[in-house]
């Protein structure tokens, strides 16, 4: 794999930074928090073209890879956007991608592509916590269509989303539906996060879709599902490198300035084993996003949900323990709100519960580990 970056995509990633260090420090962040300026940042985006940065050029995107999605994602992990670019831009539109027809390809692309339509996936459920074994929303095959009952939890963008892609269970097995988030008998309620985020809960009550709703063939939802989840996980863990690198840059800073004794603190021993762990912490994580790049872009030579459960457990594990060592090194002002290290540990806690836990994959590798030595 080639990890220098192309021209074009060195430029996309200085033009997302430029955005971020002008419209979006920590200061615009507060001020956003009530929402007031979320669907504005959403237009902005598609104006710079990073919402249709990895969707087809036939329909209106730049044709772009999960490279460039990540580009984005990580610069965006440095400001602690709170707009879903993960859940609406990546996840729910790979997810599109991988499973619908070239009509549903026809009709929601342009839209996502320019900013004025928003889709988000509603696959996860209560006792799957993020992954996709086990779900038990059902799909009932009736005249004309199918209706759907059952409850969605932590869908990321699920609040702005004009449509849902929804993962059910048919005759034939995991099947996803696209189903308009005005239809009858779906109900969305708004979930705060920890993080100043918020996350959708969805339930369905004898929801009937038209055959058209279906995306891709009966009982395919799966791979498609993982395809999207791939590009996600990879999106999210950027995020988290993102704020990584910056909580290791804030607190570097601070321990130049911070005086003890008469001395910064930086000149102390101690300080520096810490920094350094940070920093052996933050590489680490990057090469596996750089392993899972690898897997999407090449999946015939990776068992793509085997990197997708490394990466995903790493990174989260690794993201709570630099920003949580970042509060530590500001001492008890890295606890308070005016603070910014202390809401880059927030976002690393809630993220490392977003697409599965690190816990879950951990014990997903483990299982995969144990299949193989057999």
């Amino acid at each position: 794999m080639n990890f220098s970056l192309s021209t074009e995509q060195q430029m996309l990633q200085d033009s997302v930074r430029r955005f971020i260090d002008r419209h979006y420090d920590f200061a615009a962040r507060s001020a956003m928090l009530d929402g007031t300026g979320i669907n504005a940042g959403w237009r902005r985006f598609a104006e710079q073209g990073w919402l249709c940065a990895a969707l087809p050029e036939a329909h209106g995107g730049l044709g772009g890879s999960i490279i460039d999605s990540v580009l984005i994602a990580q610069e965006l992990g440095r400001g602690l956007a709170l707009e879903p670019f993960t859940g609406s831009a990546v996840l729910a539109a790979q997810t599109l991608l991988a499973a619908a027809a070239p009509e549903h390809h026809a009709e929601w692309m342009p839209g996502l592509a320019d900013g004025s339509r928003k889709l988000a996936l509603a696959y996860s459920e209560a006792h799957t916590r993020g992954l996709i074994d086990g779900q038990s929303t059902q799909a009932e095959r009736v005249a004309g269509g199918y209706r759907l009952n059952g409850r969605k939890t932590l869908v990321l963008g699920g609040l702005q989303a004009d449509a849902l892609i929804v993962s059910a269970q048919t005759q034939e097995g995991c099947s996803l539906f696209l189903v308009d988030a005005s239809v009858a008998g779906l109900r969305v309620r708004a979930i705060p996060l920890h993080d100043d985020t918020w996350v959708a809960e969805v339930t369905l009550e004898q929801v009937l879709v038209a055959d058209r709703a279906l995306l891709g063939a009966p009982g395919s939802g799966l791979d498609a599902l993982r395809q999207g989840l791939a590009h996600g996980t990879a999106s999210l863990c950027a995020e988290l490198v993102g704020g990584m690198q910056r909580a290791i840059e804030i607190s570097a800073e601070y321990l130049k300035v911070r005086q003890q004794f008469g001395v910064p603190i930086g000149s102390f021993q101690a300080l520096q084993h810490r920094m350094a762990d940070m920093a052996a912490e933050l590489e680490l994580s990057r090469s596996a996003l750089y392993l899972l790049l690898e897997a999407i872009e090449n999946p015939a030579l990776h068992d793509l949900p085997l990197r997708v459960s490394q990466t995903k457990a790493l990174v989260g594990r690794a993201a709570k323990f630099v920003c949580g060592q970042a509060i530590q090194l500001h001492g008890g002002i890295g606890t308070t709100e005016e603070c910014s290290v202390g809401h880059y540990f927030k976002r690393a806690v809630v993220a490392d519960q977003l697409l599965g836990s690190s816990a879950q994959h951990e014990a997903l590798c483990a299982s995969h580990l144990q299949a193989r030595w057999k």
